[in-house]
């Protein structure tokens, strides 16, 4: 991975690196070790992990993509089979190369018992055209994804290679990612996936918070122009389904009420997103993991039976459906179930 220029990581741990690009690492939870000790620190009792957004390959060669996706998958089992009670992990696929991916999603599903699925909002397409994951192209993906009921989590990532602005201010994680998930919801739902594949639970991250405010101005649209939505379903149809879920990670207890009030509490799960800063971590002032839903509970938005839920039983409705006794039974919370 480091001599390929593909992801690495600096001997003093201070910068992850790719090719032409560097990240700061902000926080020692970023290693399992350190992980572990903030997790207790802050009364964690277990987490999902996912895929780093910088490897989802896009505009990679199919051999190249193939070891990347593997090295990341293998990675997250590792850890999931390593700490069943404190992890669980997702997995990747590309897309792009659809018999690919679905080999992967067998060989992630049978040998590592994994049963999150991640996708980016966006990909290169086989046309290198820019296009939601909400795709005919992909329905392979999701019809698989289906059949095993998997928990899907959509994630946006190369907003700078969509949008042809200057990287400045942290657009792309403060603005267009947001924009990127509302979009992908958008066709997520006008394509009525959510009936069309019952059994796969989907969360959009970081609360869907541009696509919740936007519902007015899709349905204004919706109506004054129906002859732009052919066969497309109706933007609401979508509202409070059981197998679409939303993080909390929108930093805006206004927002967070917003997301209460349009989609239900049900529907609503903890969102973390460390070690990044964006993830309610406490190197920014003020901030704990957590800090939106105290502040919606303070406020009058939620309940406490509300916020139980969101953290605990609404993570196992989306990691495993409706029968959540193995997942609790694995983080030895069986006596709760």
């Amino acid at each position: 991975m480091r001599d390929k220029k593909i992801f690495w990581i600096d001997d003093d741990r201070k910068f992850m690196r790719q090719d032409g690009w560097q990240r700061p690492i902000t926080d020692p939870s970023f290693f399992i070790d350190e992980k572990l000790v903030w997790m207790e620190r802050n009364n964690i009792q277990h987490e999902v992990i996912l895929n780093l957004s910088q490897l989802y390959c896009n505009g990679m060669e199919r051999e190249m993509t193939h070891d990347v996706i593997r090295f990341q998958n293998d990675f997250n089992a590792e850890i999931q089979h390593n700490y069943p009670e404190k992890f669980t992990g997702g997995f990747v696929v590309q897309a792009v190369y659809i018999d690919d991916a679905l080999k992967e999603i067998e060989r992630c599903v049978i040998n590592h018992k994994l049963n999150l699925l991640c996708l980016p909002t966006h990909f290169l397409n086989n046309k290198n055209e820019w296009c939601s994951i909400a795709d005919e192209s992909v329905e392979p993906i999701f019809e698989l994804a289906n059949e095993y009921g998997l928990a899907v989590e959509i994630h946006p990532y190369d907003g700078q290679k969509i949008i042809g602005l200057k990287d400045r201010y942290w657009r792309f994680h403060l603005v267009w990612m947001c924009a990127q998930t509302a979009d992908t919801y958008h066709f997520f739902t006008l394509m009525n996936y959510p009936d069309k594949y019952p059994n796969m639970r989907t969360c959009f991250a970081h609360g869907n918070q541009f696509g919740q405010v936007n519902i007015g101005r899709r349905v204004q649209g919706f109506k004054g122009r129906p002859d732009l939505f052919e066969g497309a379903g109706h933007p609401n149809q979508s509202l409070r389904k059981t197998n679409l879920f939303y993080d909390t990670l929108v930093h805006d207890v206004y927002s967070f009420r917003l997301l209460v009030d349009r989609q239900g509490v049900s529907q609503i799960l903890a969102g973390m997103d460390d070690p990044y800063p964006l993830g309610e971590m406490e190197t920014v002032d003020g901030c704990y993991p957590g800090k939106v839903i105290d502040e919606a509970l303070e406020m009058g938005f939620i309940s406490e039976h509300d916020k139980n839920e969101i953290w605990c039983d609404n993570v196992a409705n989306w990691l495993y459906g409706w029968d959540k006794e193995e997942f609790y039974s694995r983080i030895k919370l069986i006596d709760n179930f």
